[in-house]
């Protein structure tokens, strides 16, 4: 017997491929447009930017800069330095390091299914993927390059103005330009073929440990009614187990620090004290190969991030409400935070994470480095 997802679900799962424009226009009058290619489970509710559409020469060119190493001050780093390919598009590192050995201060985020994201970077500071795709180019931490020195080196090379007005219909190459290119080579990175892919598909089967973290993950605990849960999908929602894409609701606060060691988070972008120690929910596809874990990378195991939810939340005063009333013991008269899983529950819920896993994704050819 299957498992009956939350009504809510069903709520974004509307059938139907996000369209983003026709592939039959004429290839001599202007770059080809292209449709995203996402499984009819994903939500369509995301509208393509108006002034961006899809297109094959922009989605090529895109993944040429993504791999850019020009783009850093030094030569030496490019997007994909940070965000590597057979890495679920993470690093495997705490911190990334930048030009001339600086060191960032958040995790590397997986990157995938983007497109249906509105807010970007752990503390939401990007409204879009073309404002994302810019900034660390410009960071002193990352890619140390004023981005008029960008423009100029790939002015200035022997192929990009050709590239530039393939995609975009003109020579002449700027810092928006550069910004669209890759955000359209973001927008096609979907991972969308995992086993769990293949379950919603009717291909194969759960085993019976996987089949419980499944039902744990999409479960919000109601010990009155004896109904035992995970409480992971009320922050990682649906098929995508992406936070919420609208606005600063998928950011939280999840219990990692005490009021007196909470870091800004989404209050530097907001200036609301009510939003200080949240952060982005992130996409968990592929997480079992995204290592490690948090904005801060202070995890290194899955079983360390069940062991904090379950045993270690630090109550504070801007406590993410979805934790703060999730157990699956009625309280005790303290004030512990406790989910109160079992050891049988957490494995299980972990088999599930890893059946997210999408080797397809993290080997497709189209997306890998074309220099190499």
């Amino acid at each position: 017997m299957r498992f009956q997802f939350p009504a809510w679900l069903g709520l974004v799962c509307v059938c139907g491929l996000v369209s983003c424009g026709s592939n039959e226009e004429d290839p001599a009058s202007g770059p080809t447009n292209i449709s995203l290619d996402s499984p009819d489970y994903f939500p369509t509710n995301i509208a393509m930017p108006a002034d961006n559409p899809l297109t094959e020469e922009g989605v090529q060119l895109g993944r040429r800069l993504f791999y850019e190493k020009k783009l850093s001050s030094d030569g030496t780093i490019s997007c994909g330095s940070c965000h590597q390919q057979q890495k679920a598009f993470s690093d495997g590192k705490q911190f990334s390091f930048g030009v001339n050995g600086s060191i960032g201060e958040m995790n590397a985020m997986s990157l995938s299914n983007l497109h249906w994201q509105t807010k970007f970077f752990w503390n939401g500071r990007a409204s879009s993927l073309e404002e994302q795709a810019v900034q660390p180019i410009e960071d002193p931490r990352e890619m140390n390059l004023p981005i008029h020195e960008a423009v100029s080196r790939l002015q200035a090379d022997a192929q990009y103005p050709s590239l530039f007005k393939n995609a975009f219909g003109s020579e002449e190459i700027t810092a928006e330009l550069i910004g669209k290119a890759i955000a359209q080579f973001e927008r096609t990175l979907i991972s969308a073929n995992s086993k769990f892919d293949a379950w919603i598909r009717n291909e194969v089967e759960l085993t019976p440990e996987e089949q419980l973290g499944l039902e744990l993950f999409f479960t919000h605990p109601e010990p009155k009614l004896q109904l035992r849960g995970g409480n992971c999908s009320d922050c990682h929602l649906g098929f995508l187990t992406a936070g919420d894409p609208n606005g600063f609701t998928g950011f939280h606060n999840n219990g990692l620090d005490a009021d007196e060691n909470l870091p800004s988070g989404l209050m530097s972008v907001t200036e609301n004290p009510f939003d200080k120690g949240k952060f982005k929910a992130p996409g968990l596809r592929n997480i079992a190969i995204t290592a490690p874990y948090m904005h801060d990378g202070r995890f290194e195991t899955l079983e360390e991030v069940l062991d904090h939810y379950n045993d270690h939340i630090q109550n504070s005063s801007t406590l993410d409400v979805l934790i703060l009333e999730a157990s699956n013991e009625l309280p005790d008269g303290s004030n512990a935070v406790k989910l109160h899983l079992s050891e049988e529950e957490k494995k299980a819920i972990i088999a599930f994470l890893h059946t997210l896993t999408d080797q397809q994704f993290i080997s497709n050819p189209k997306f890998s480095d074309p220099f190499n």
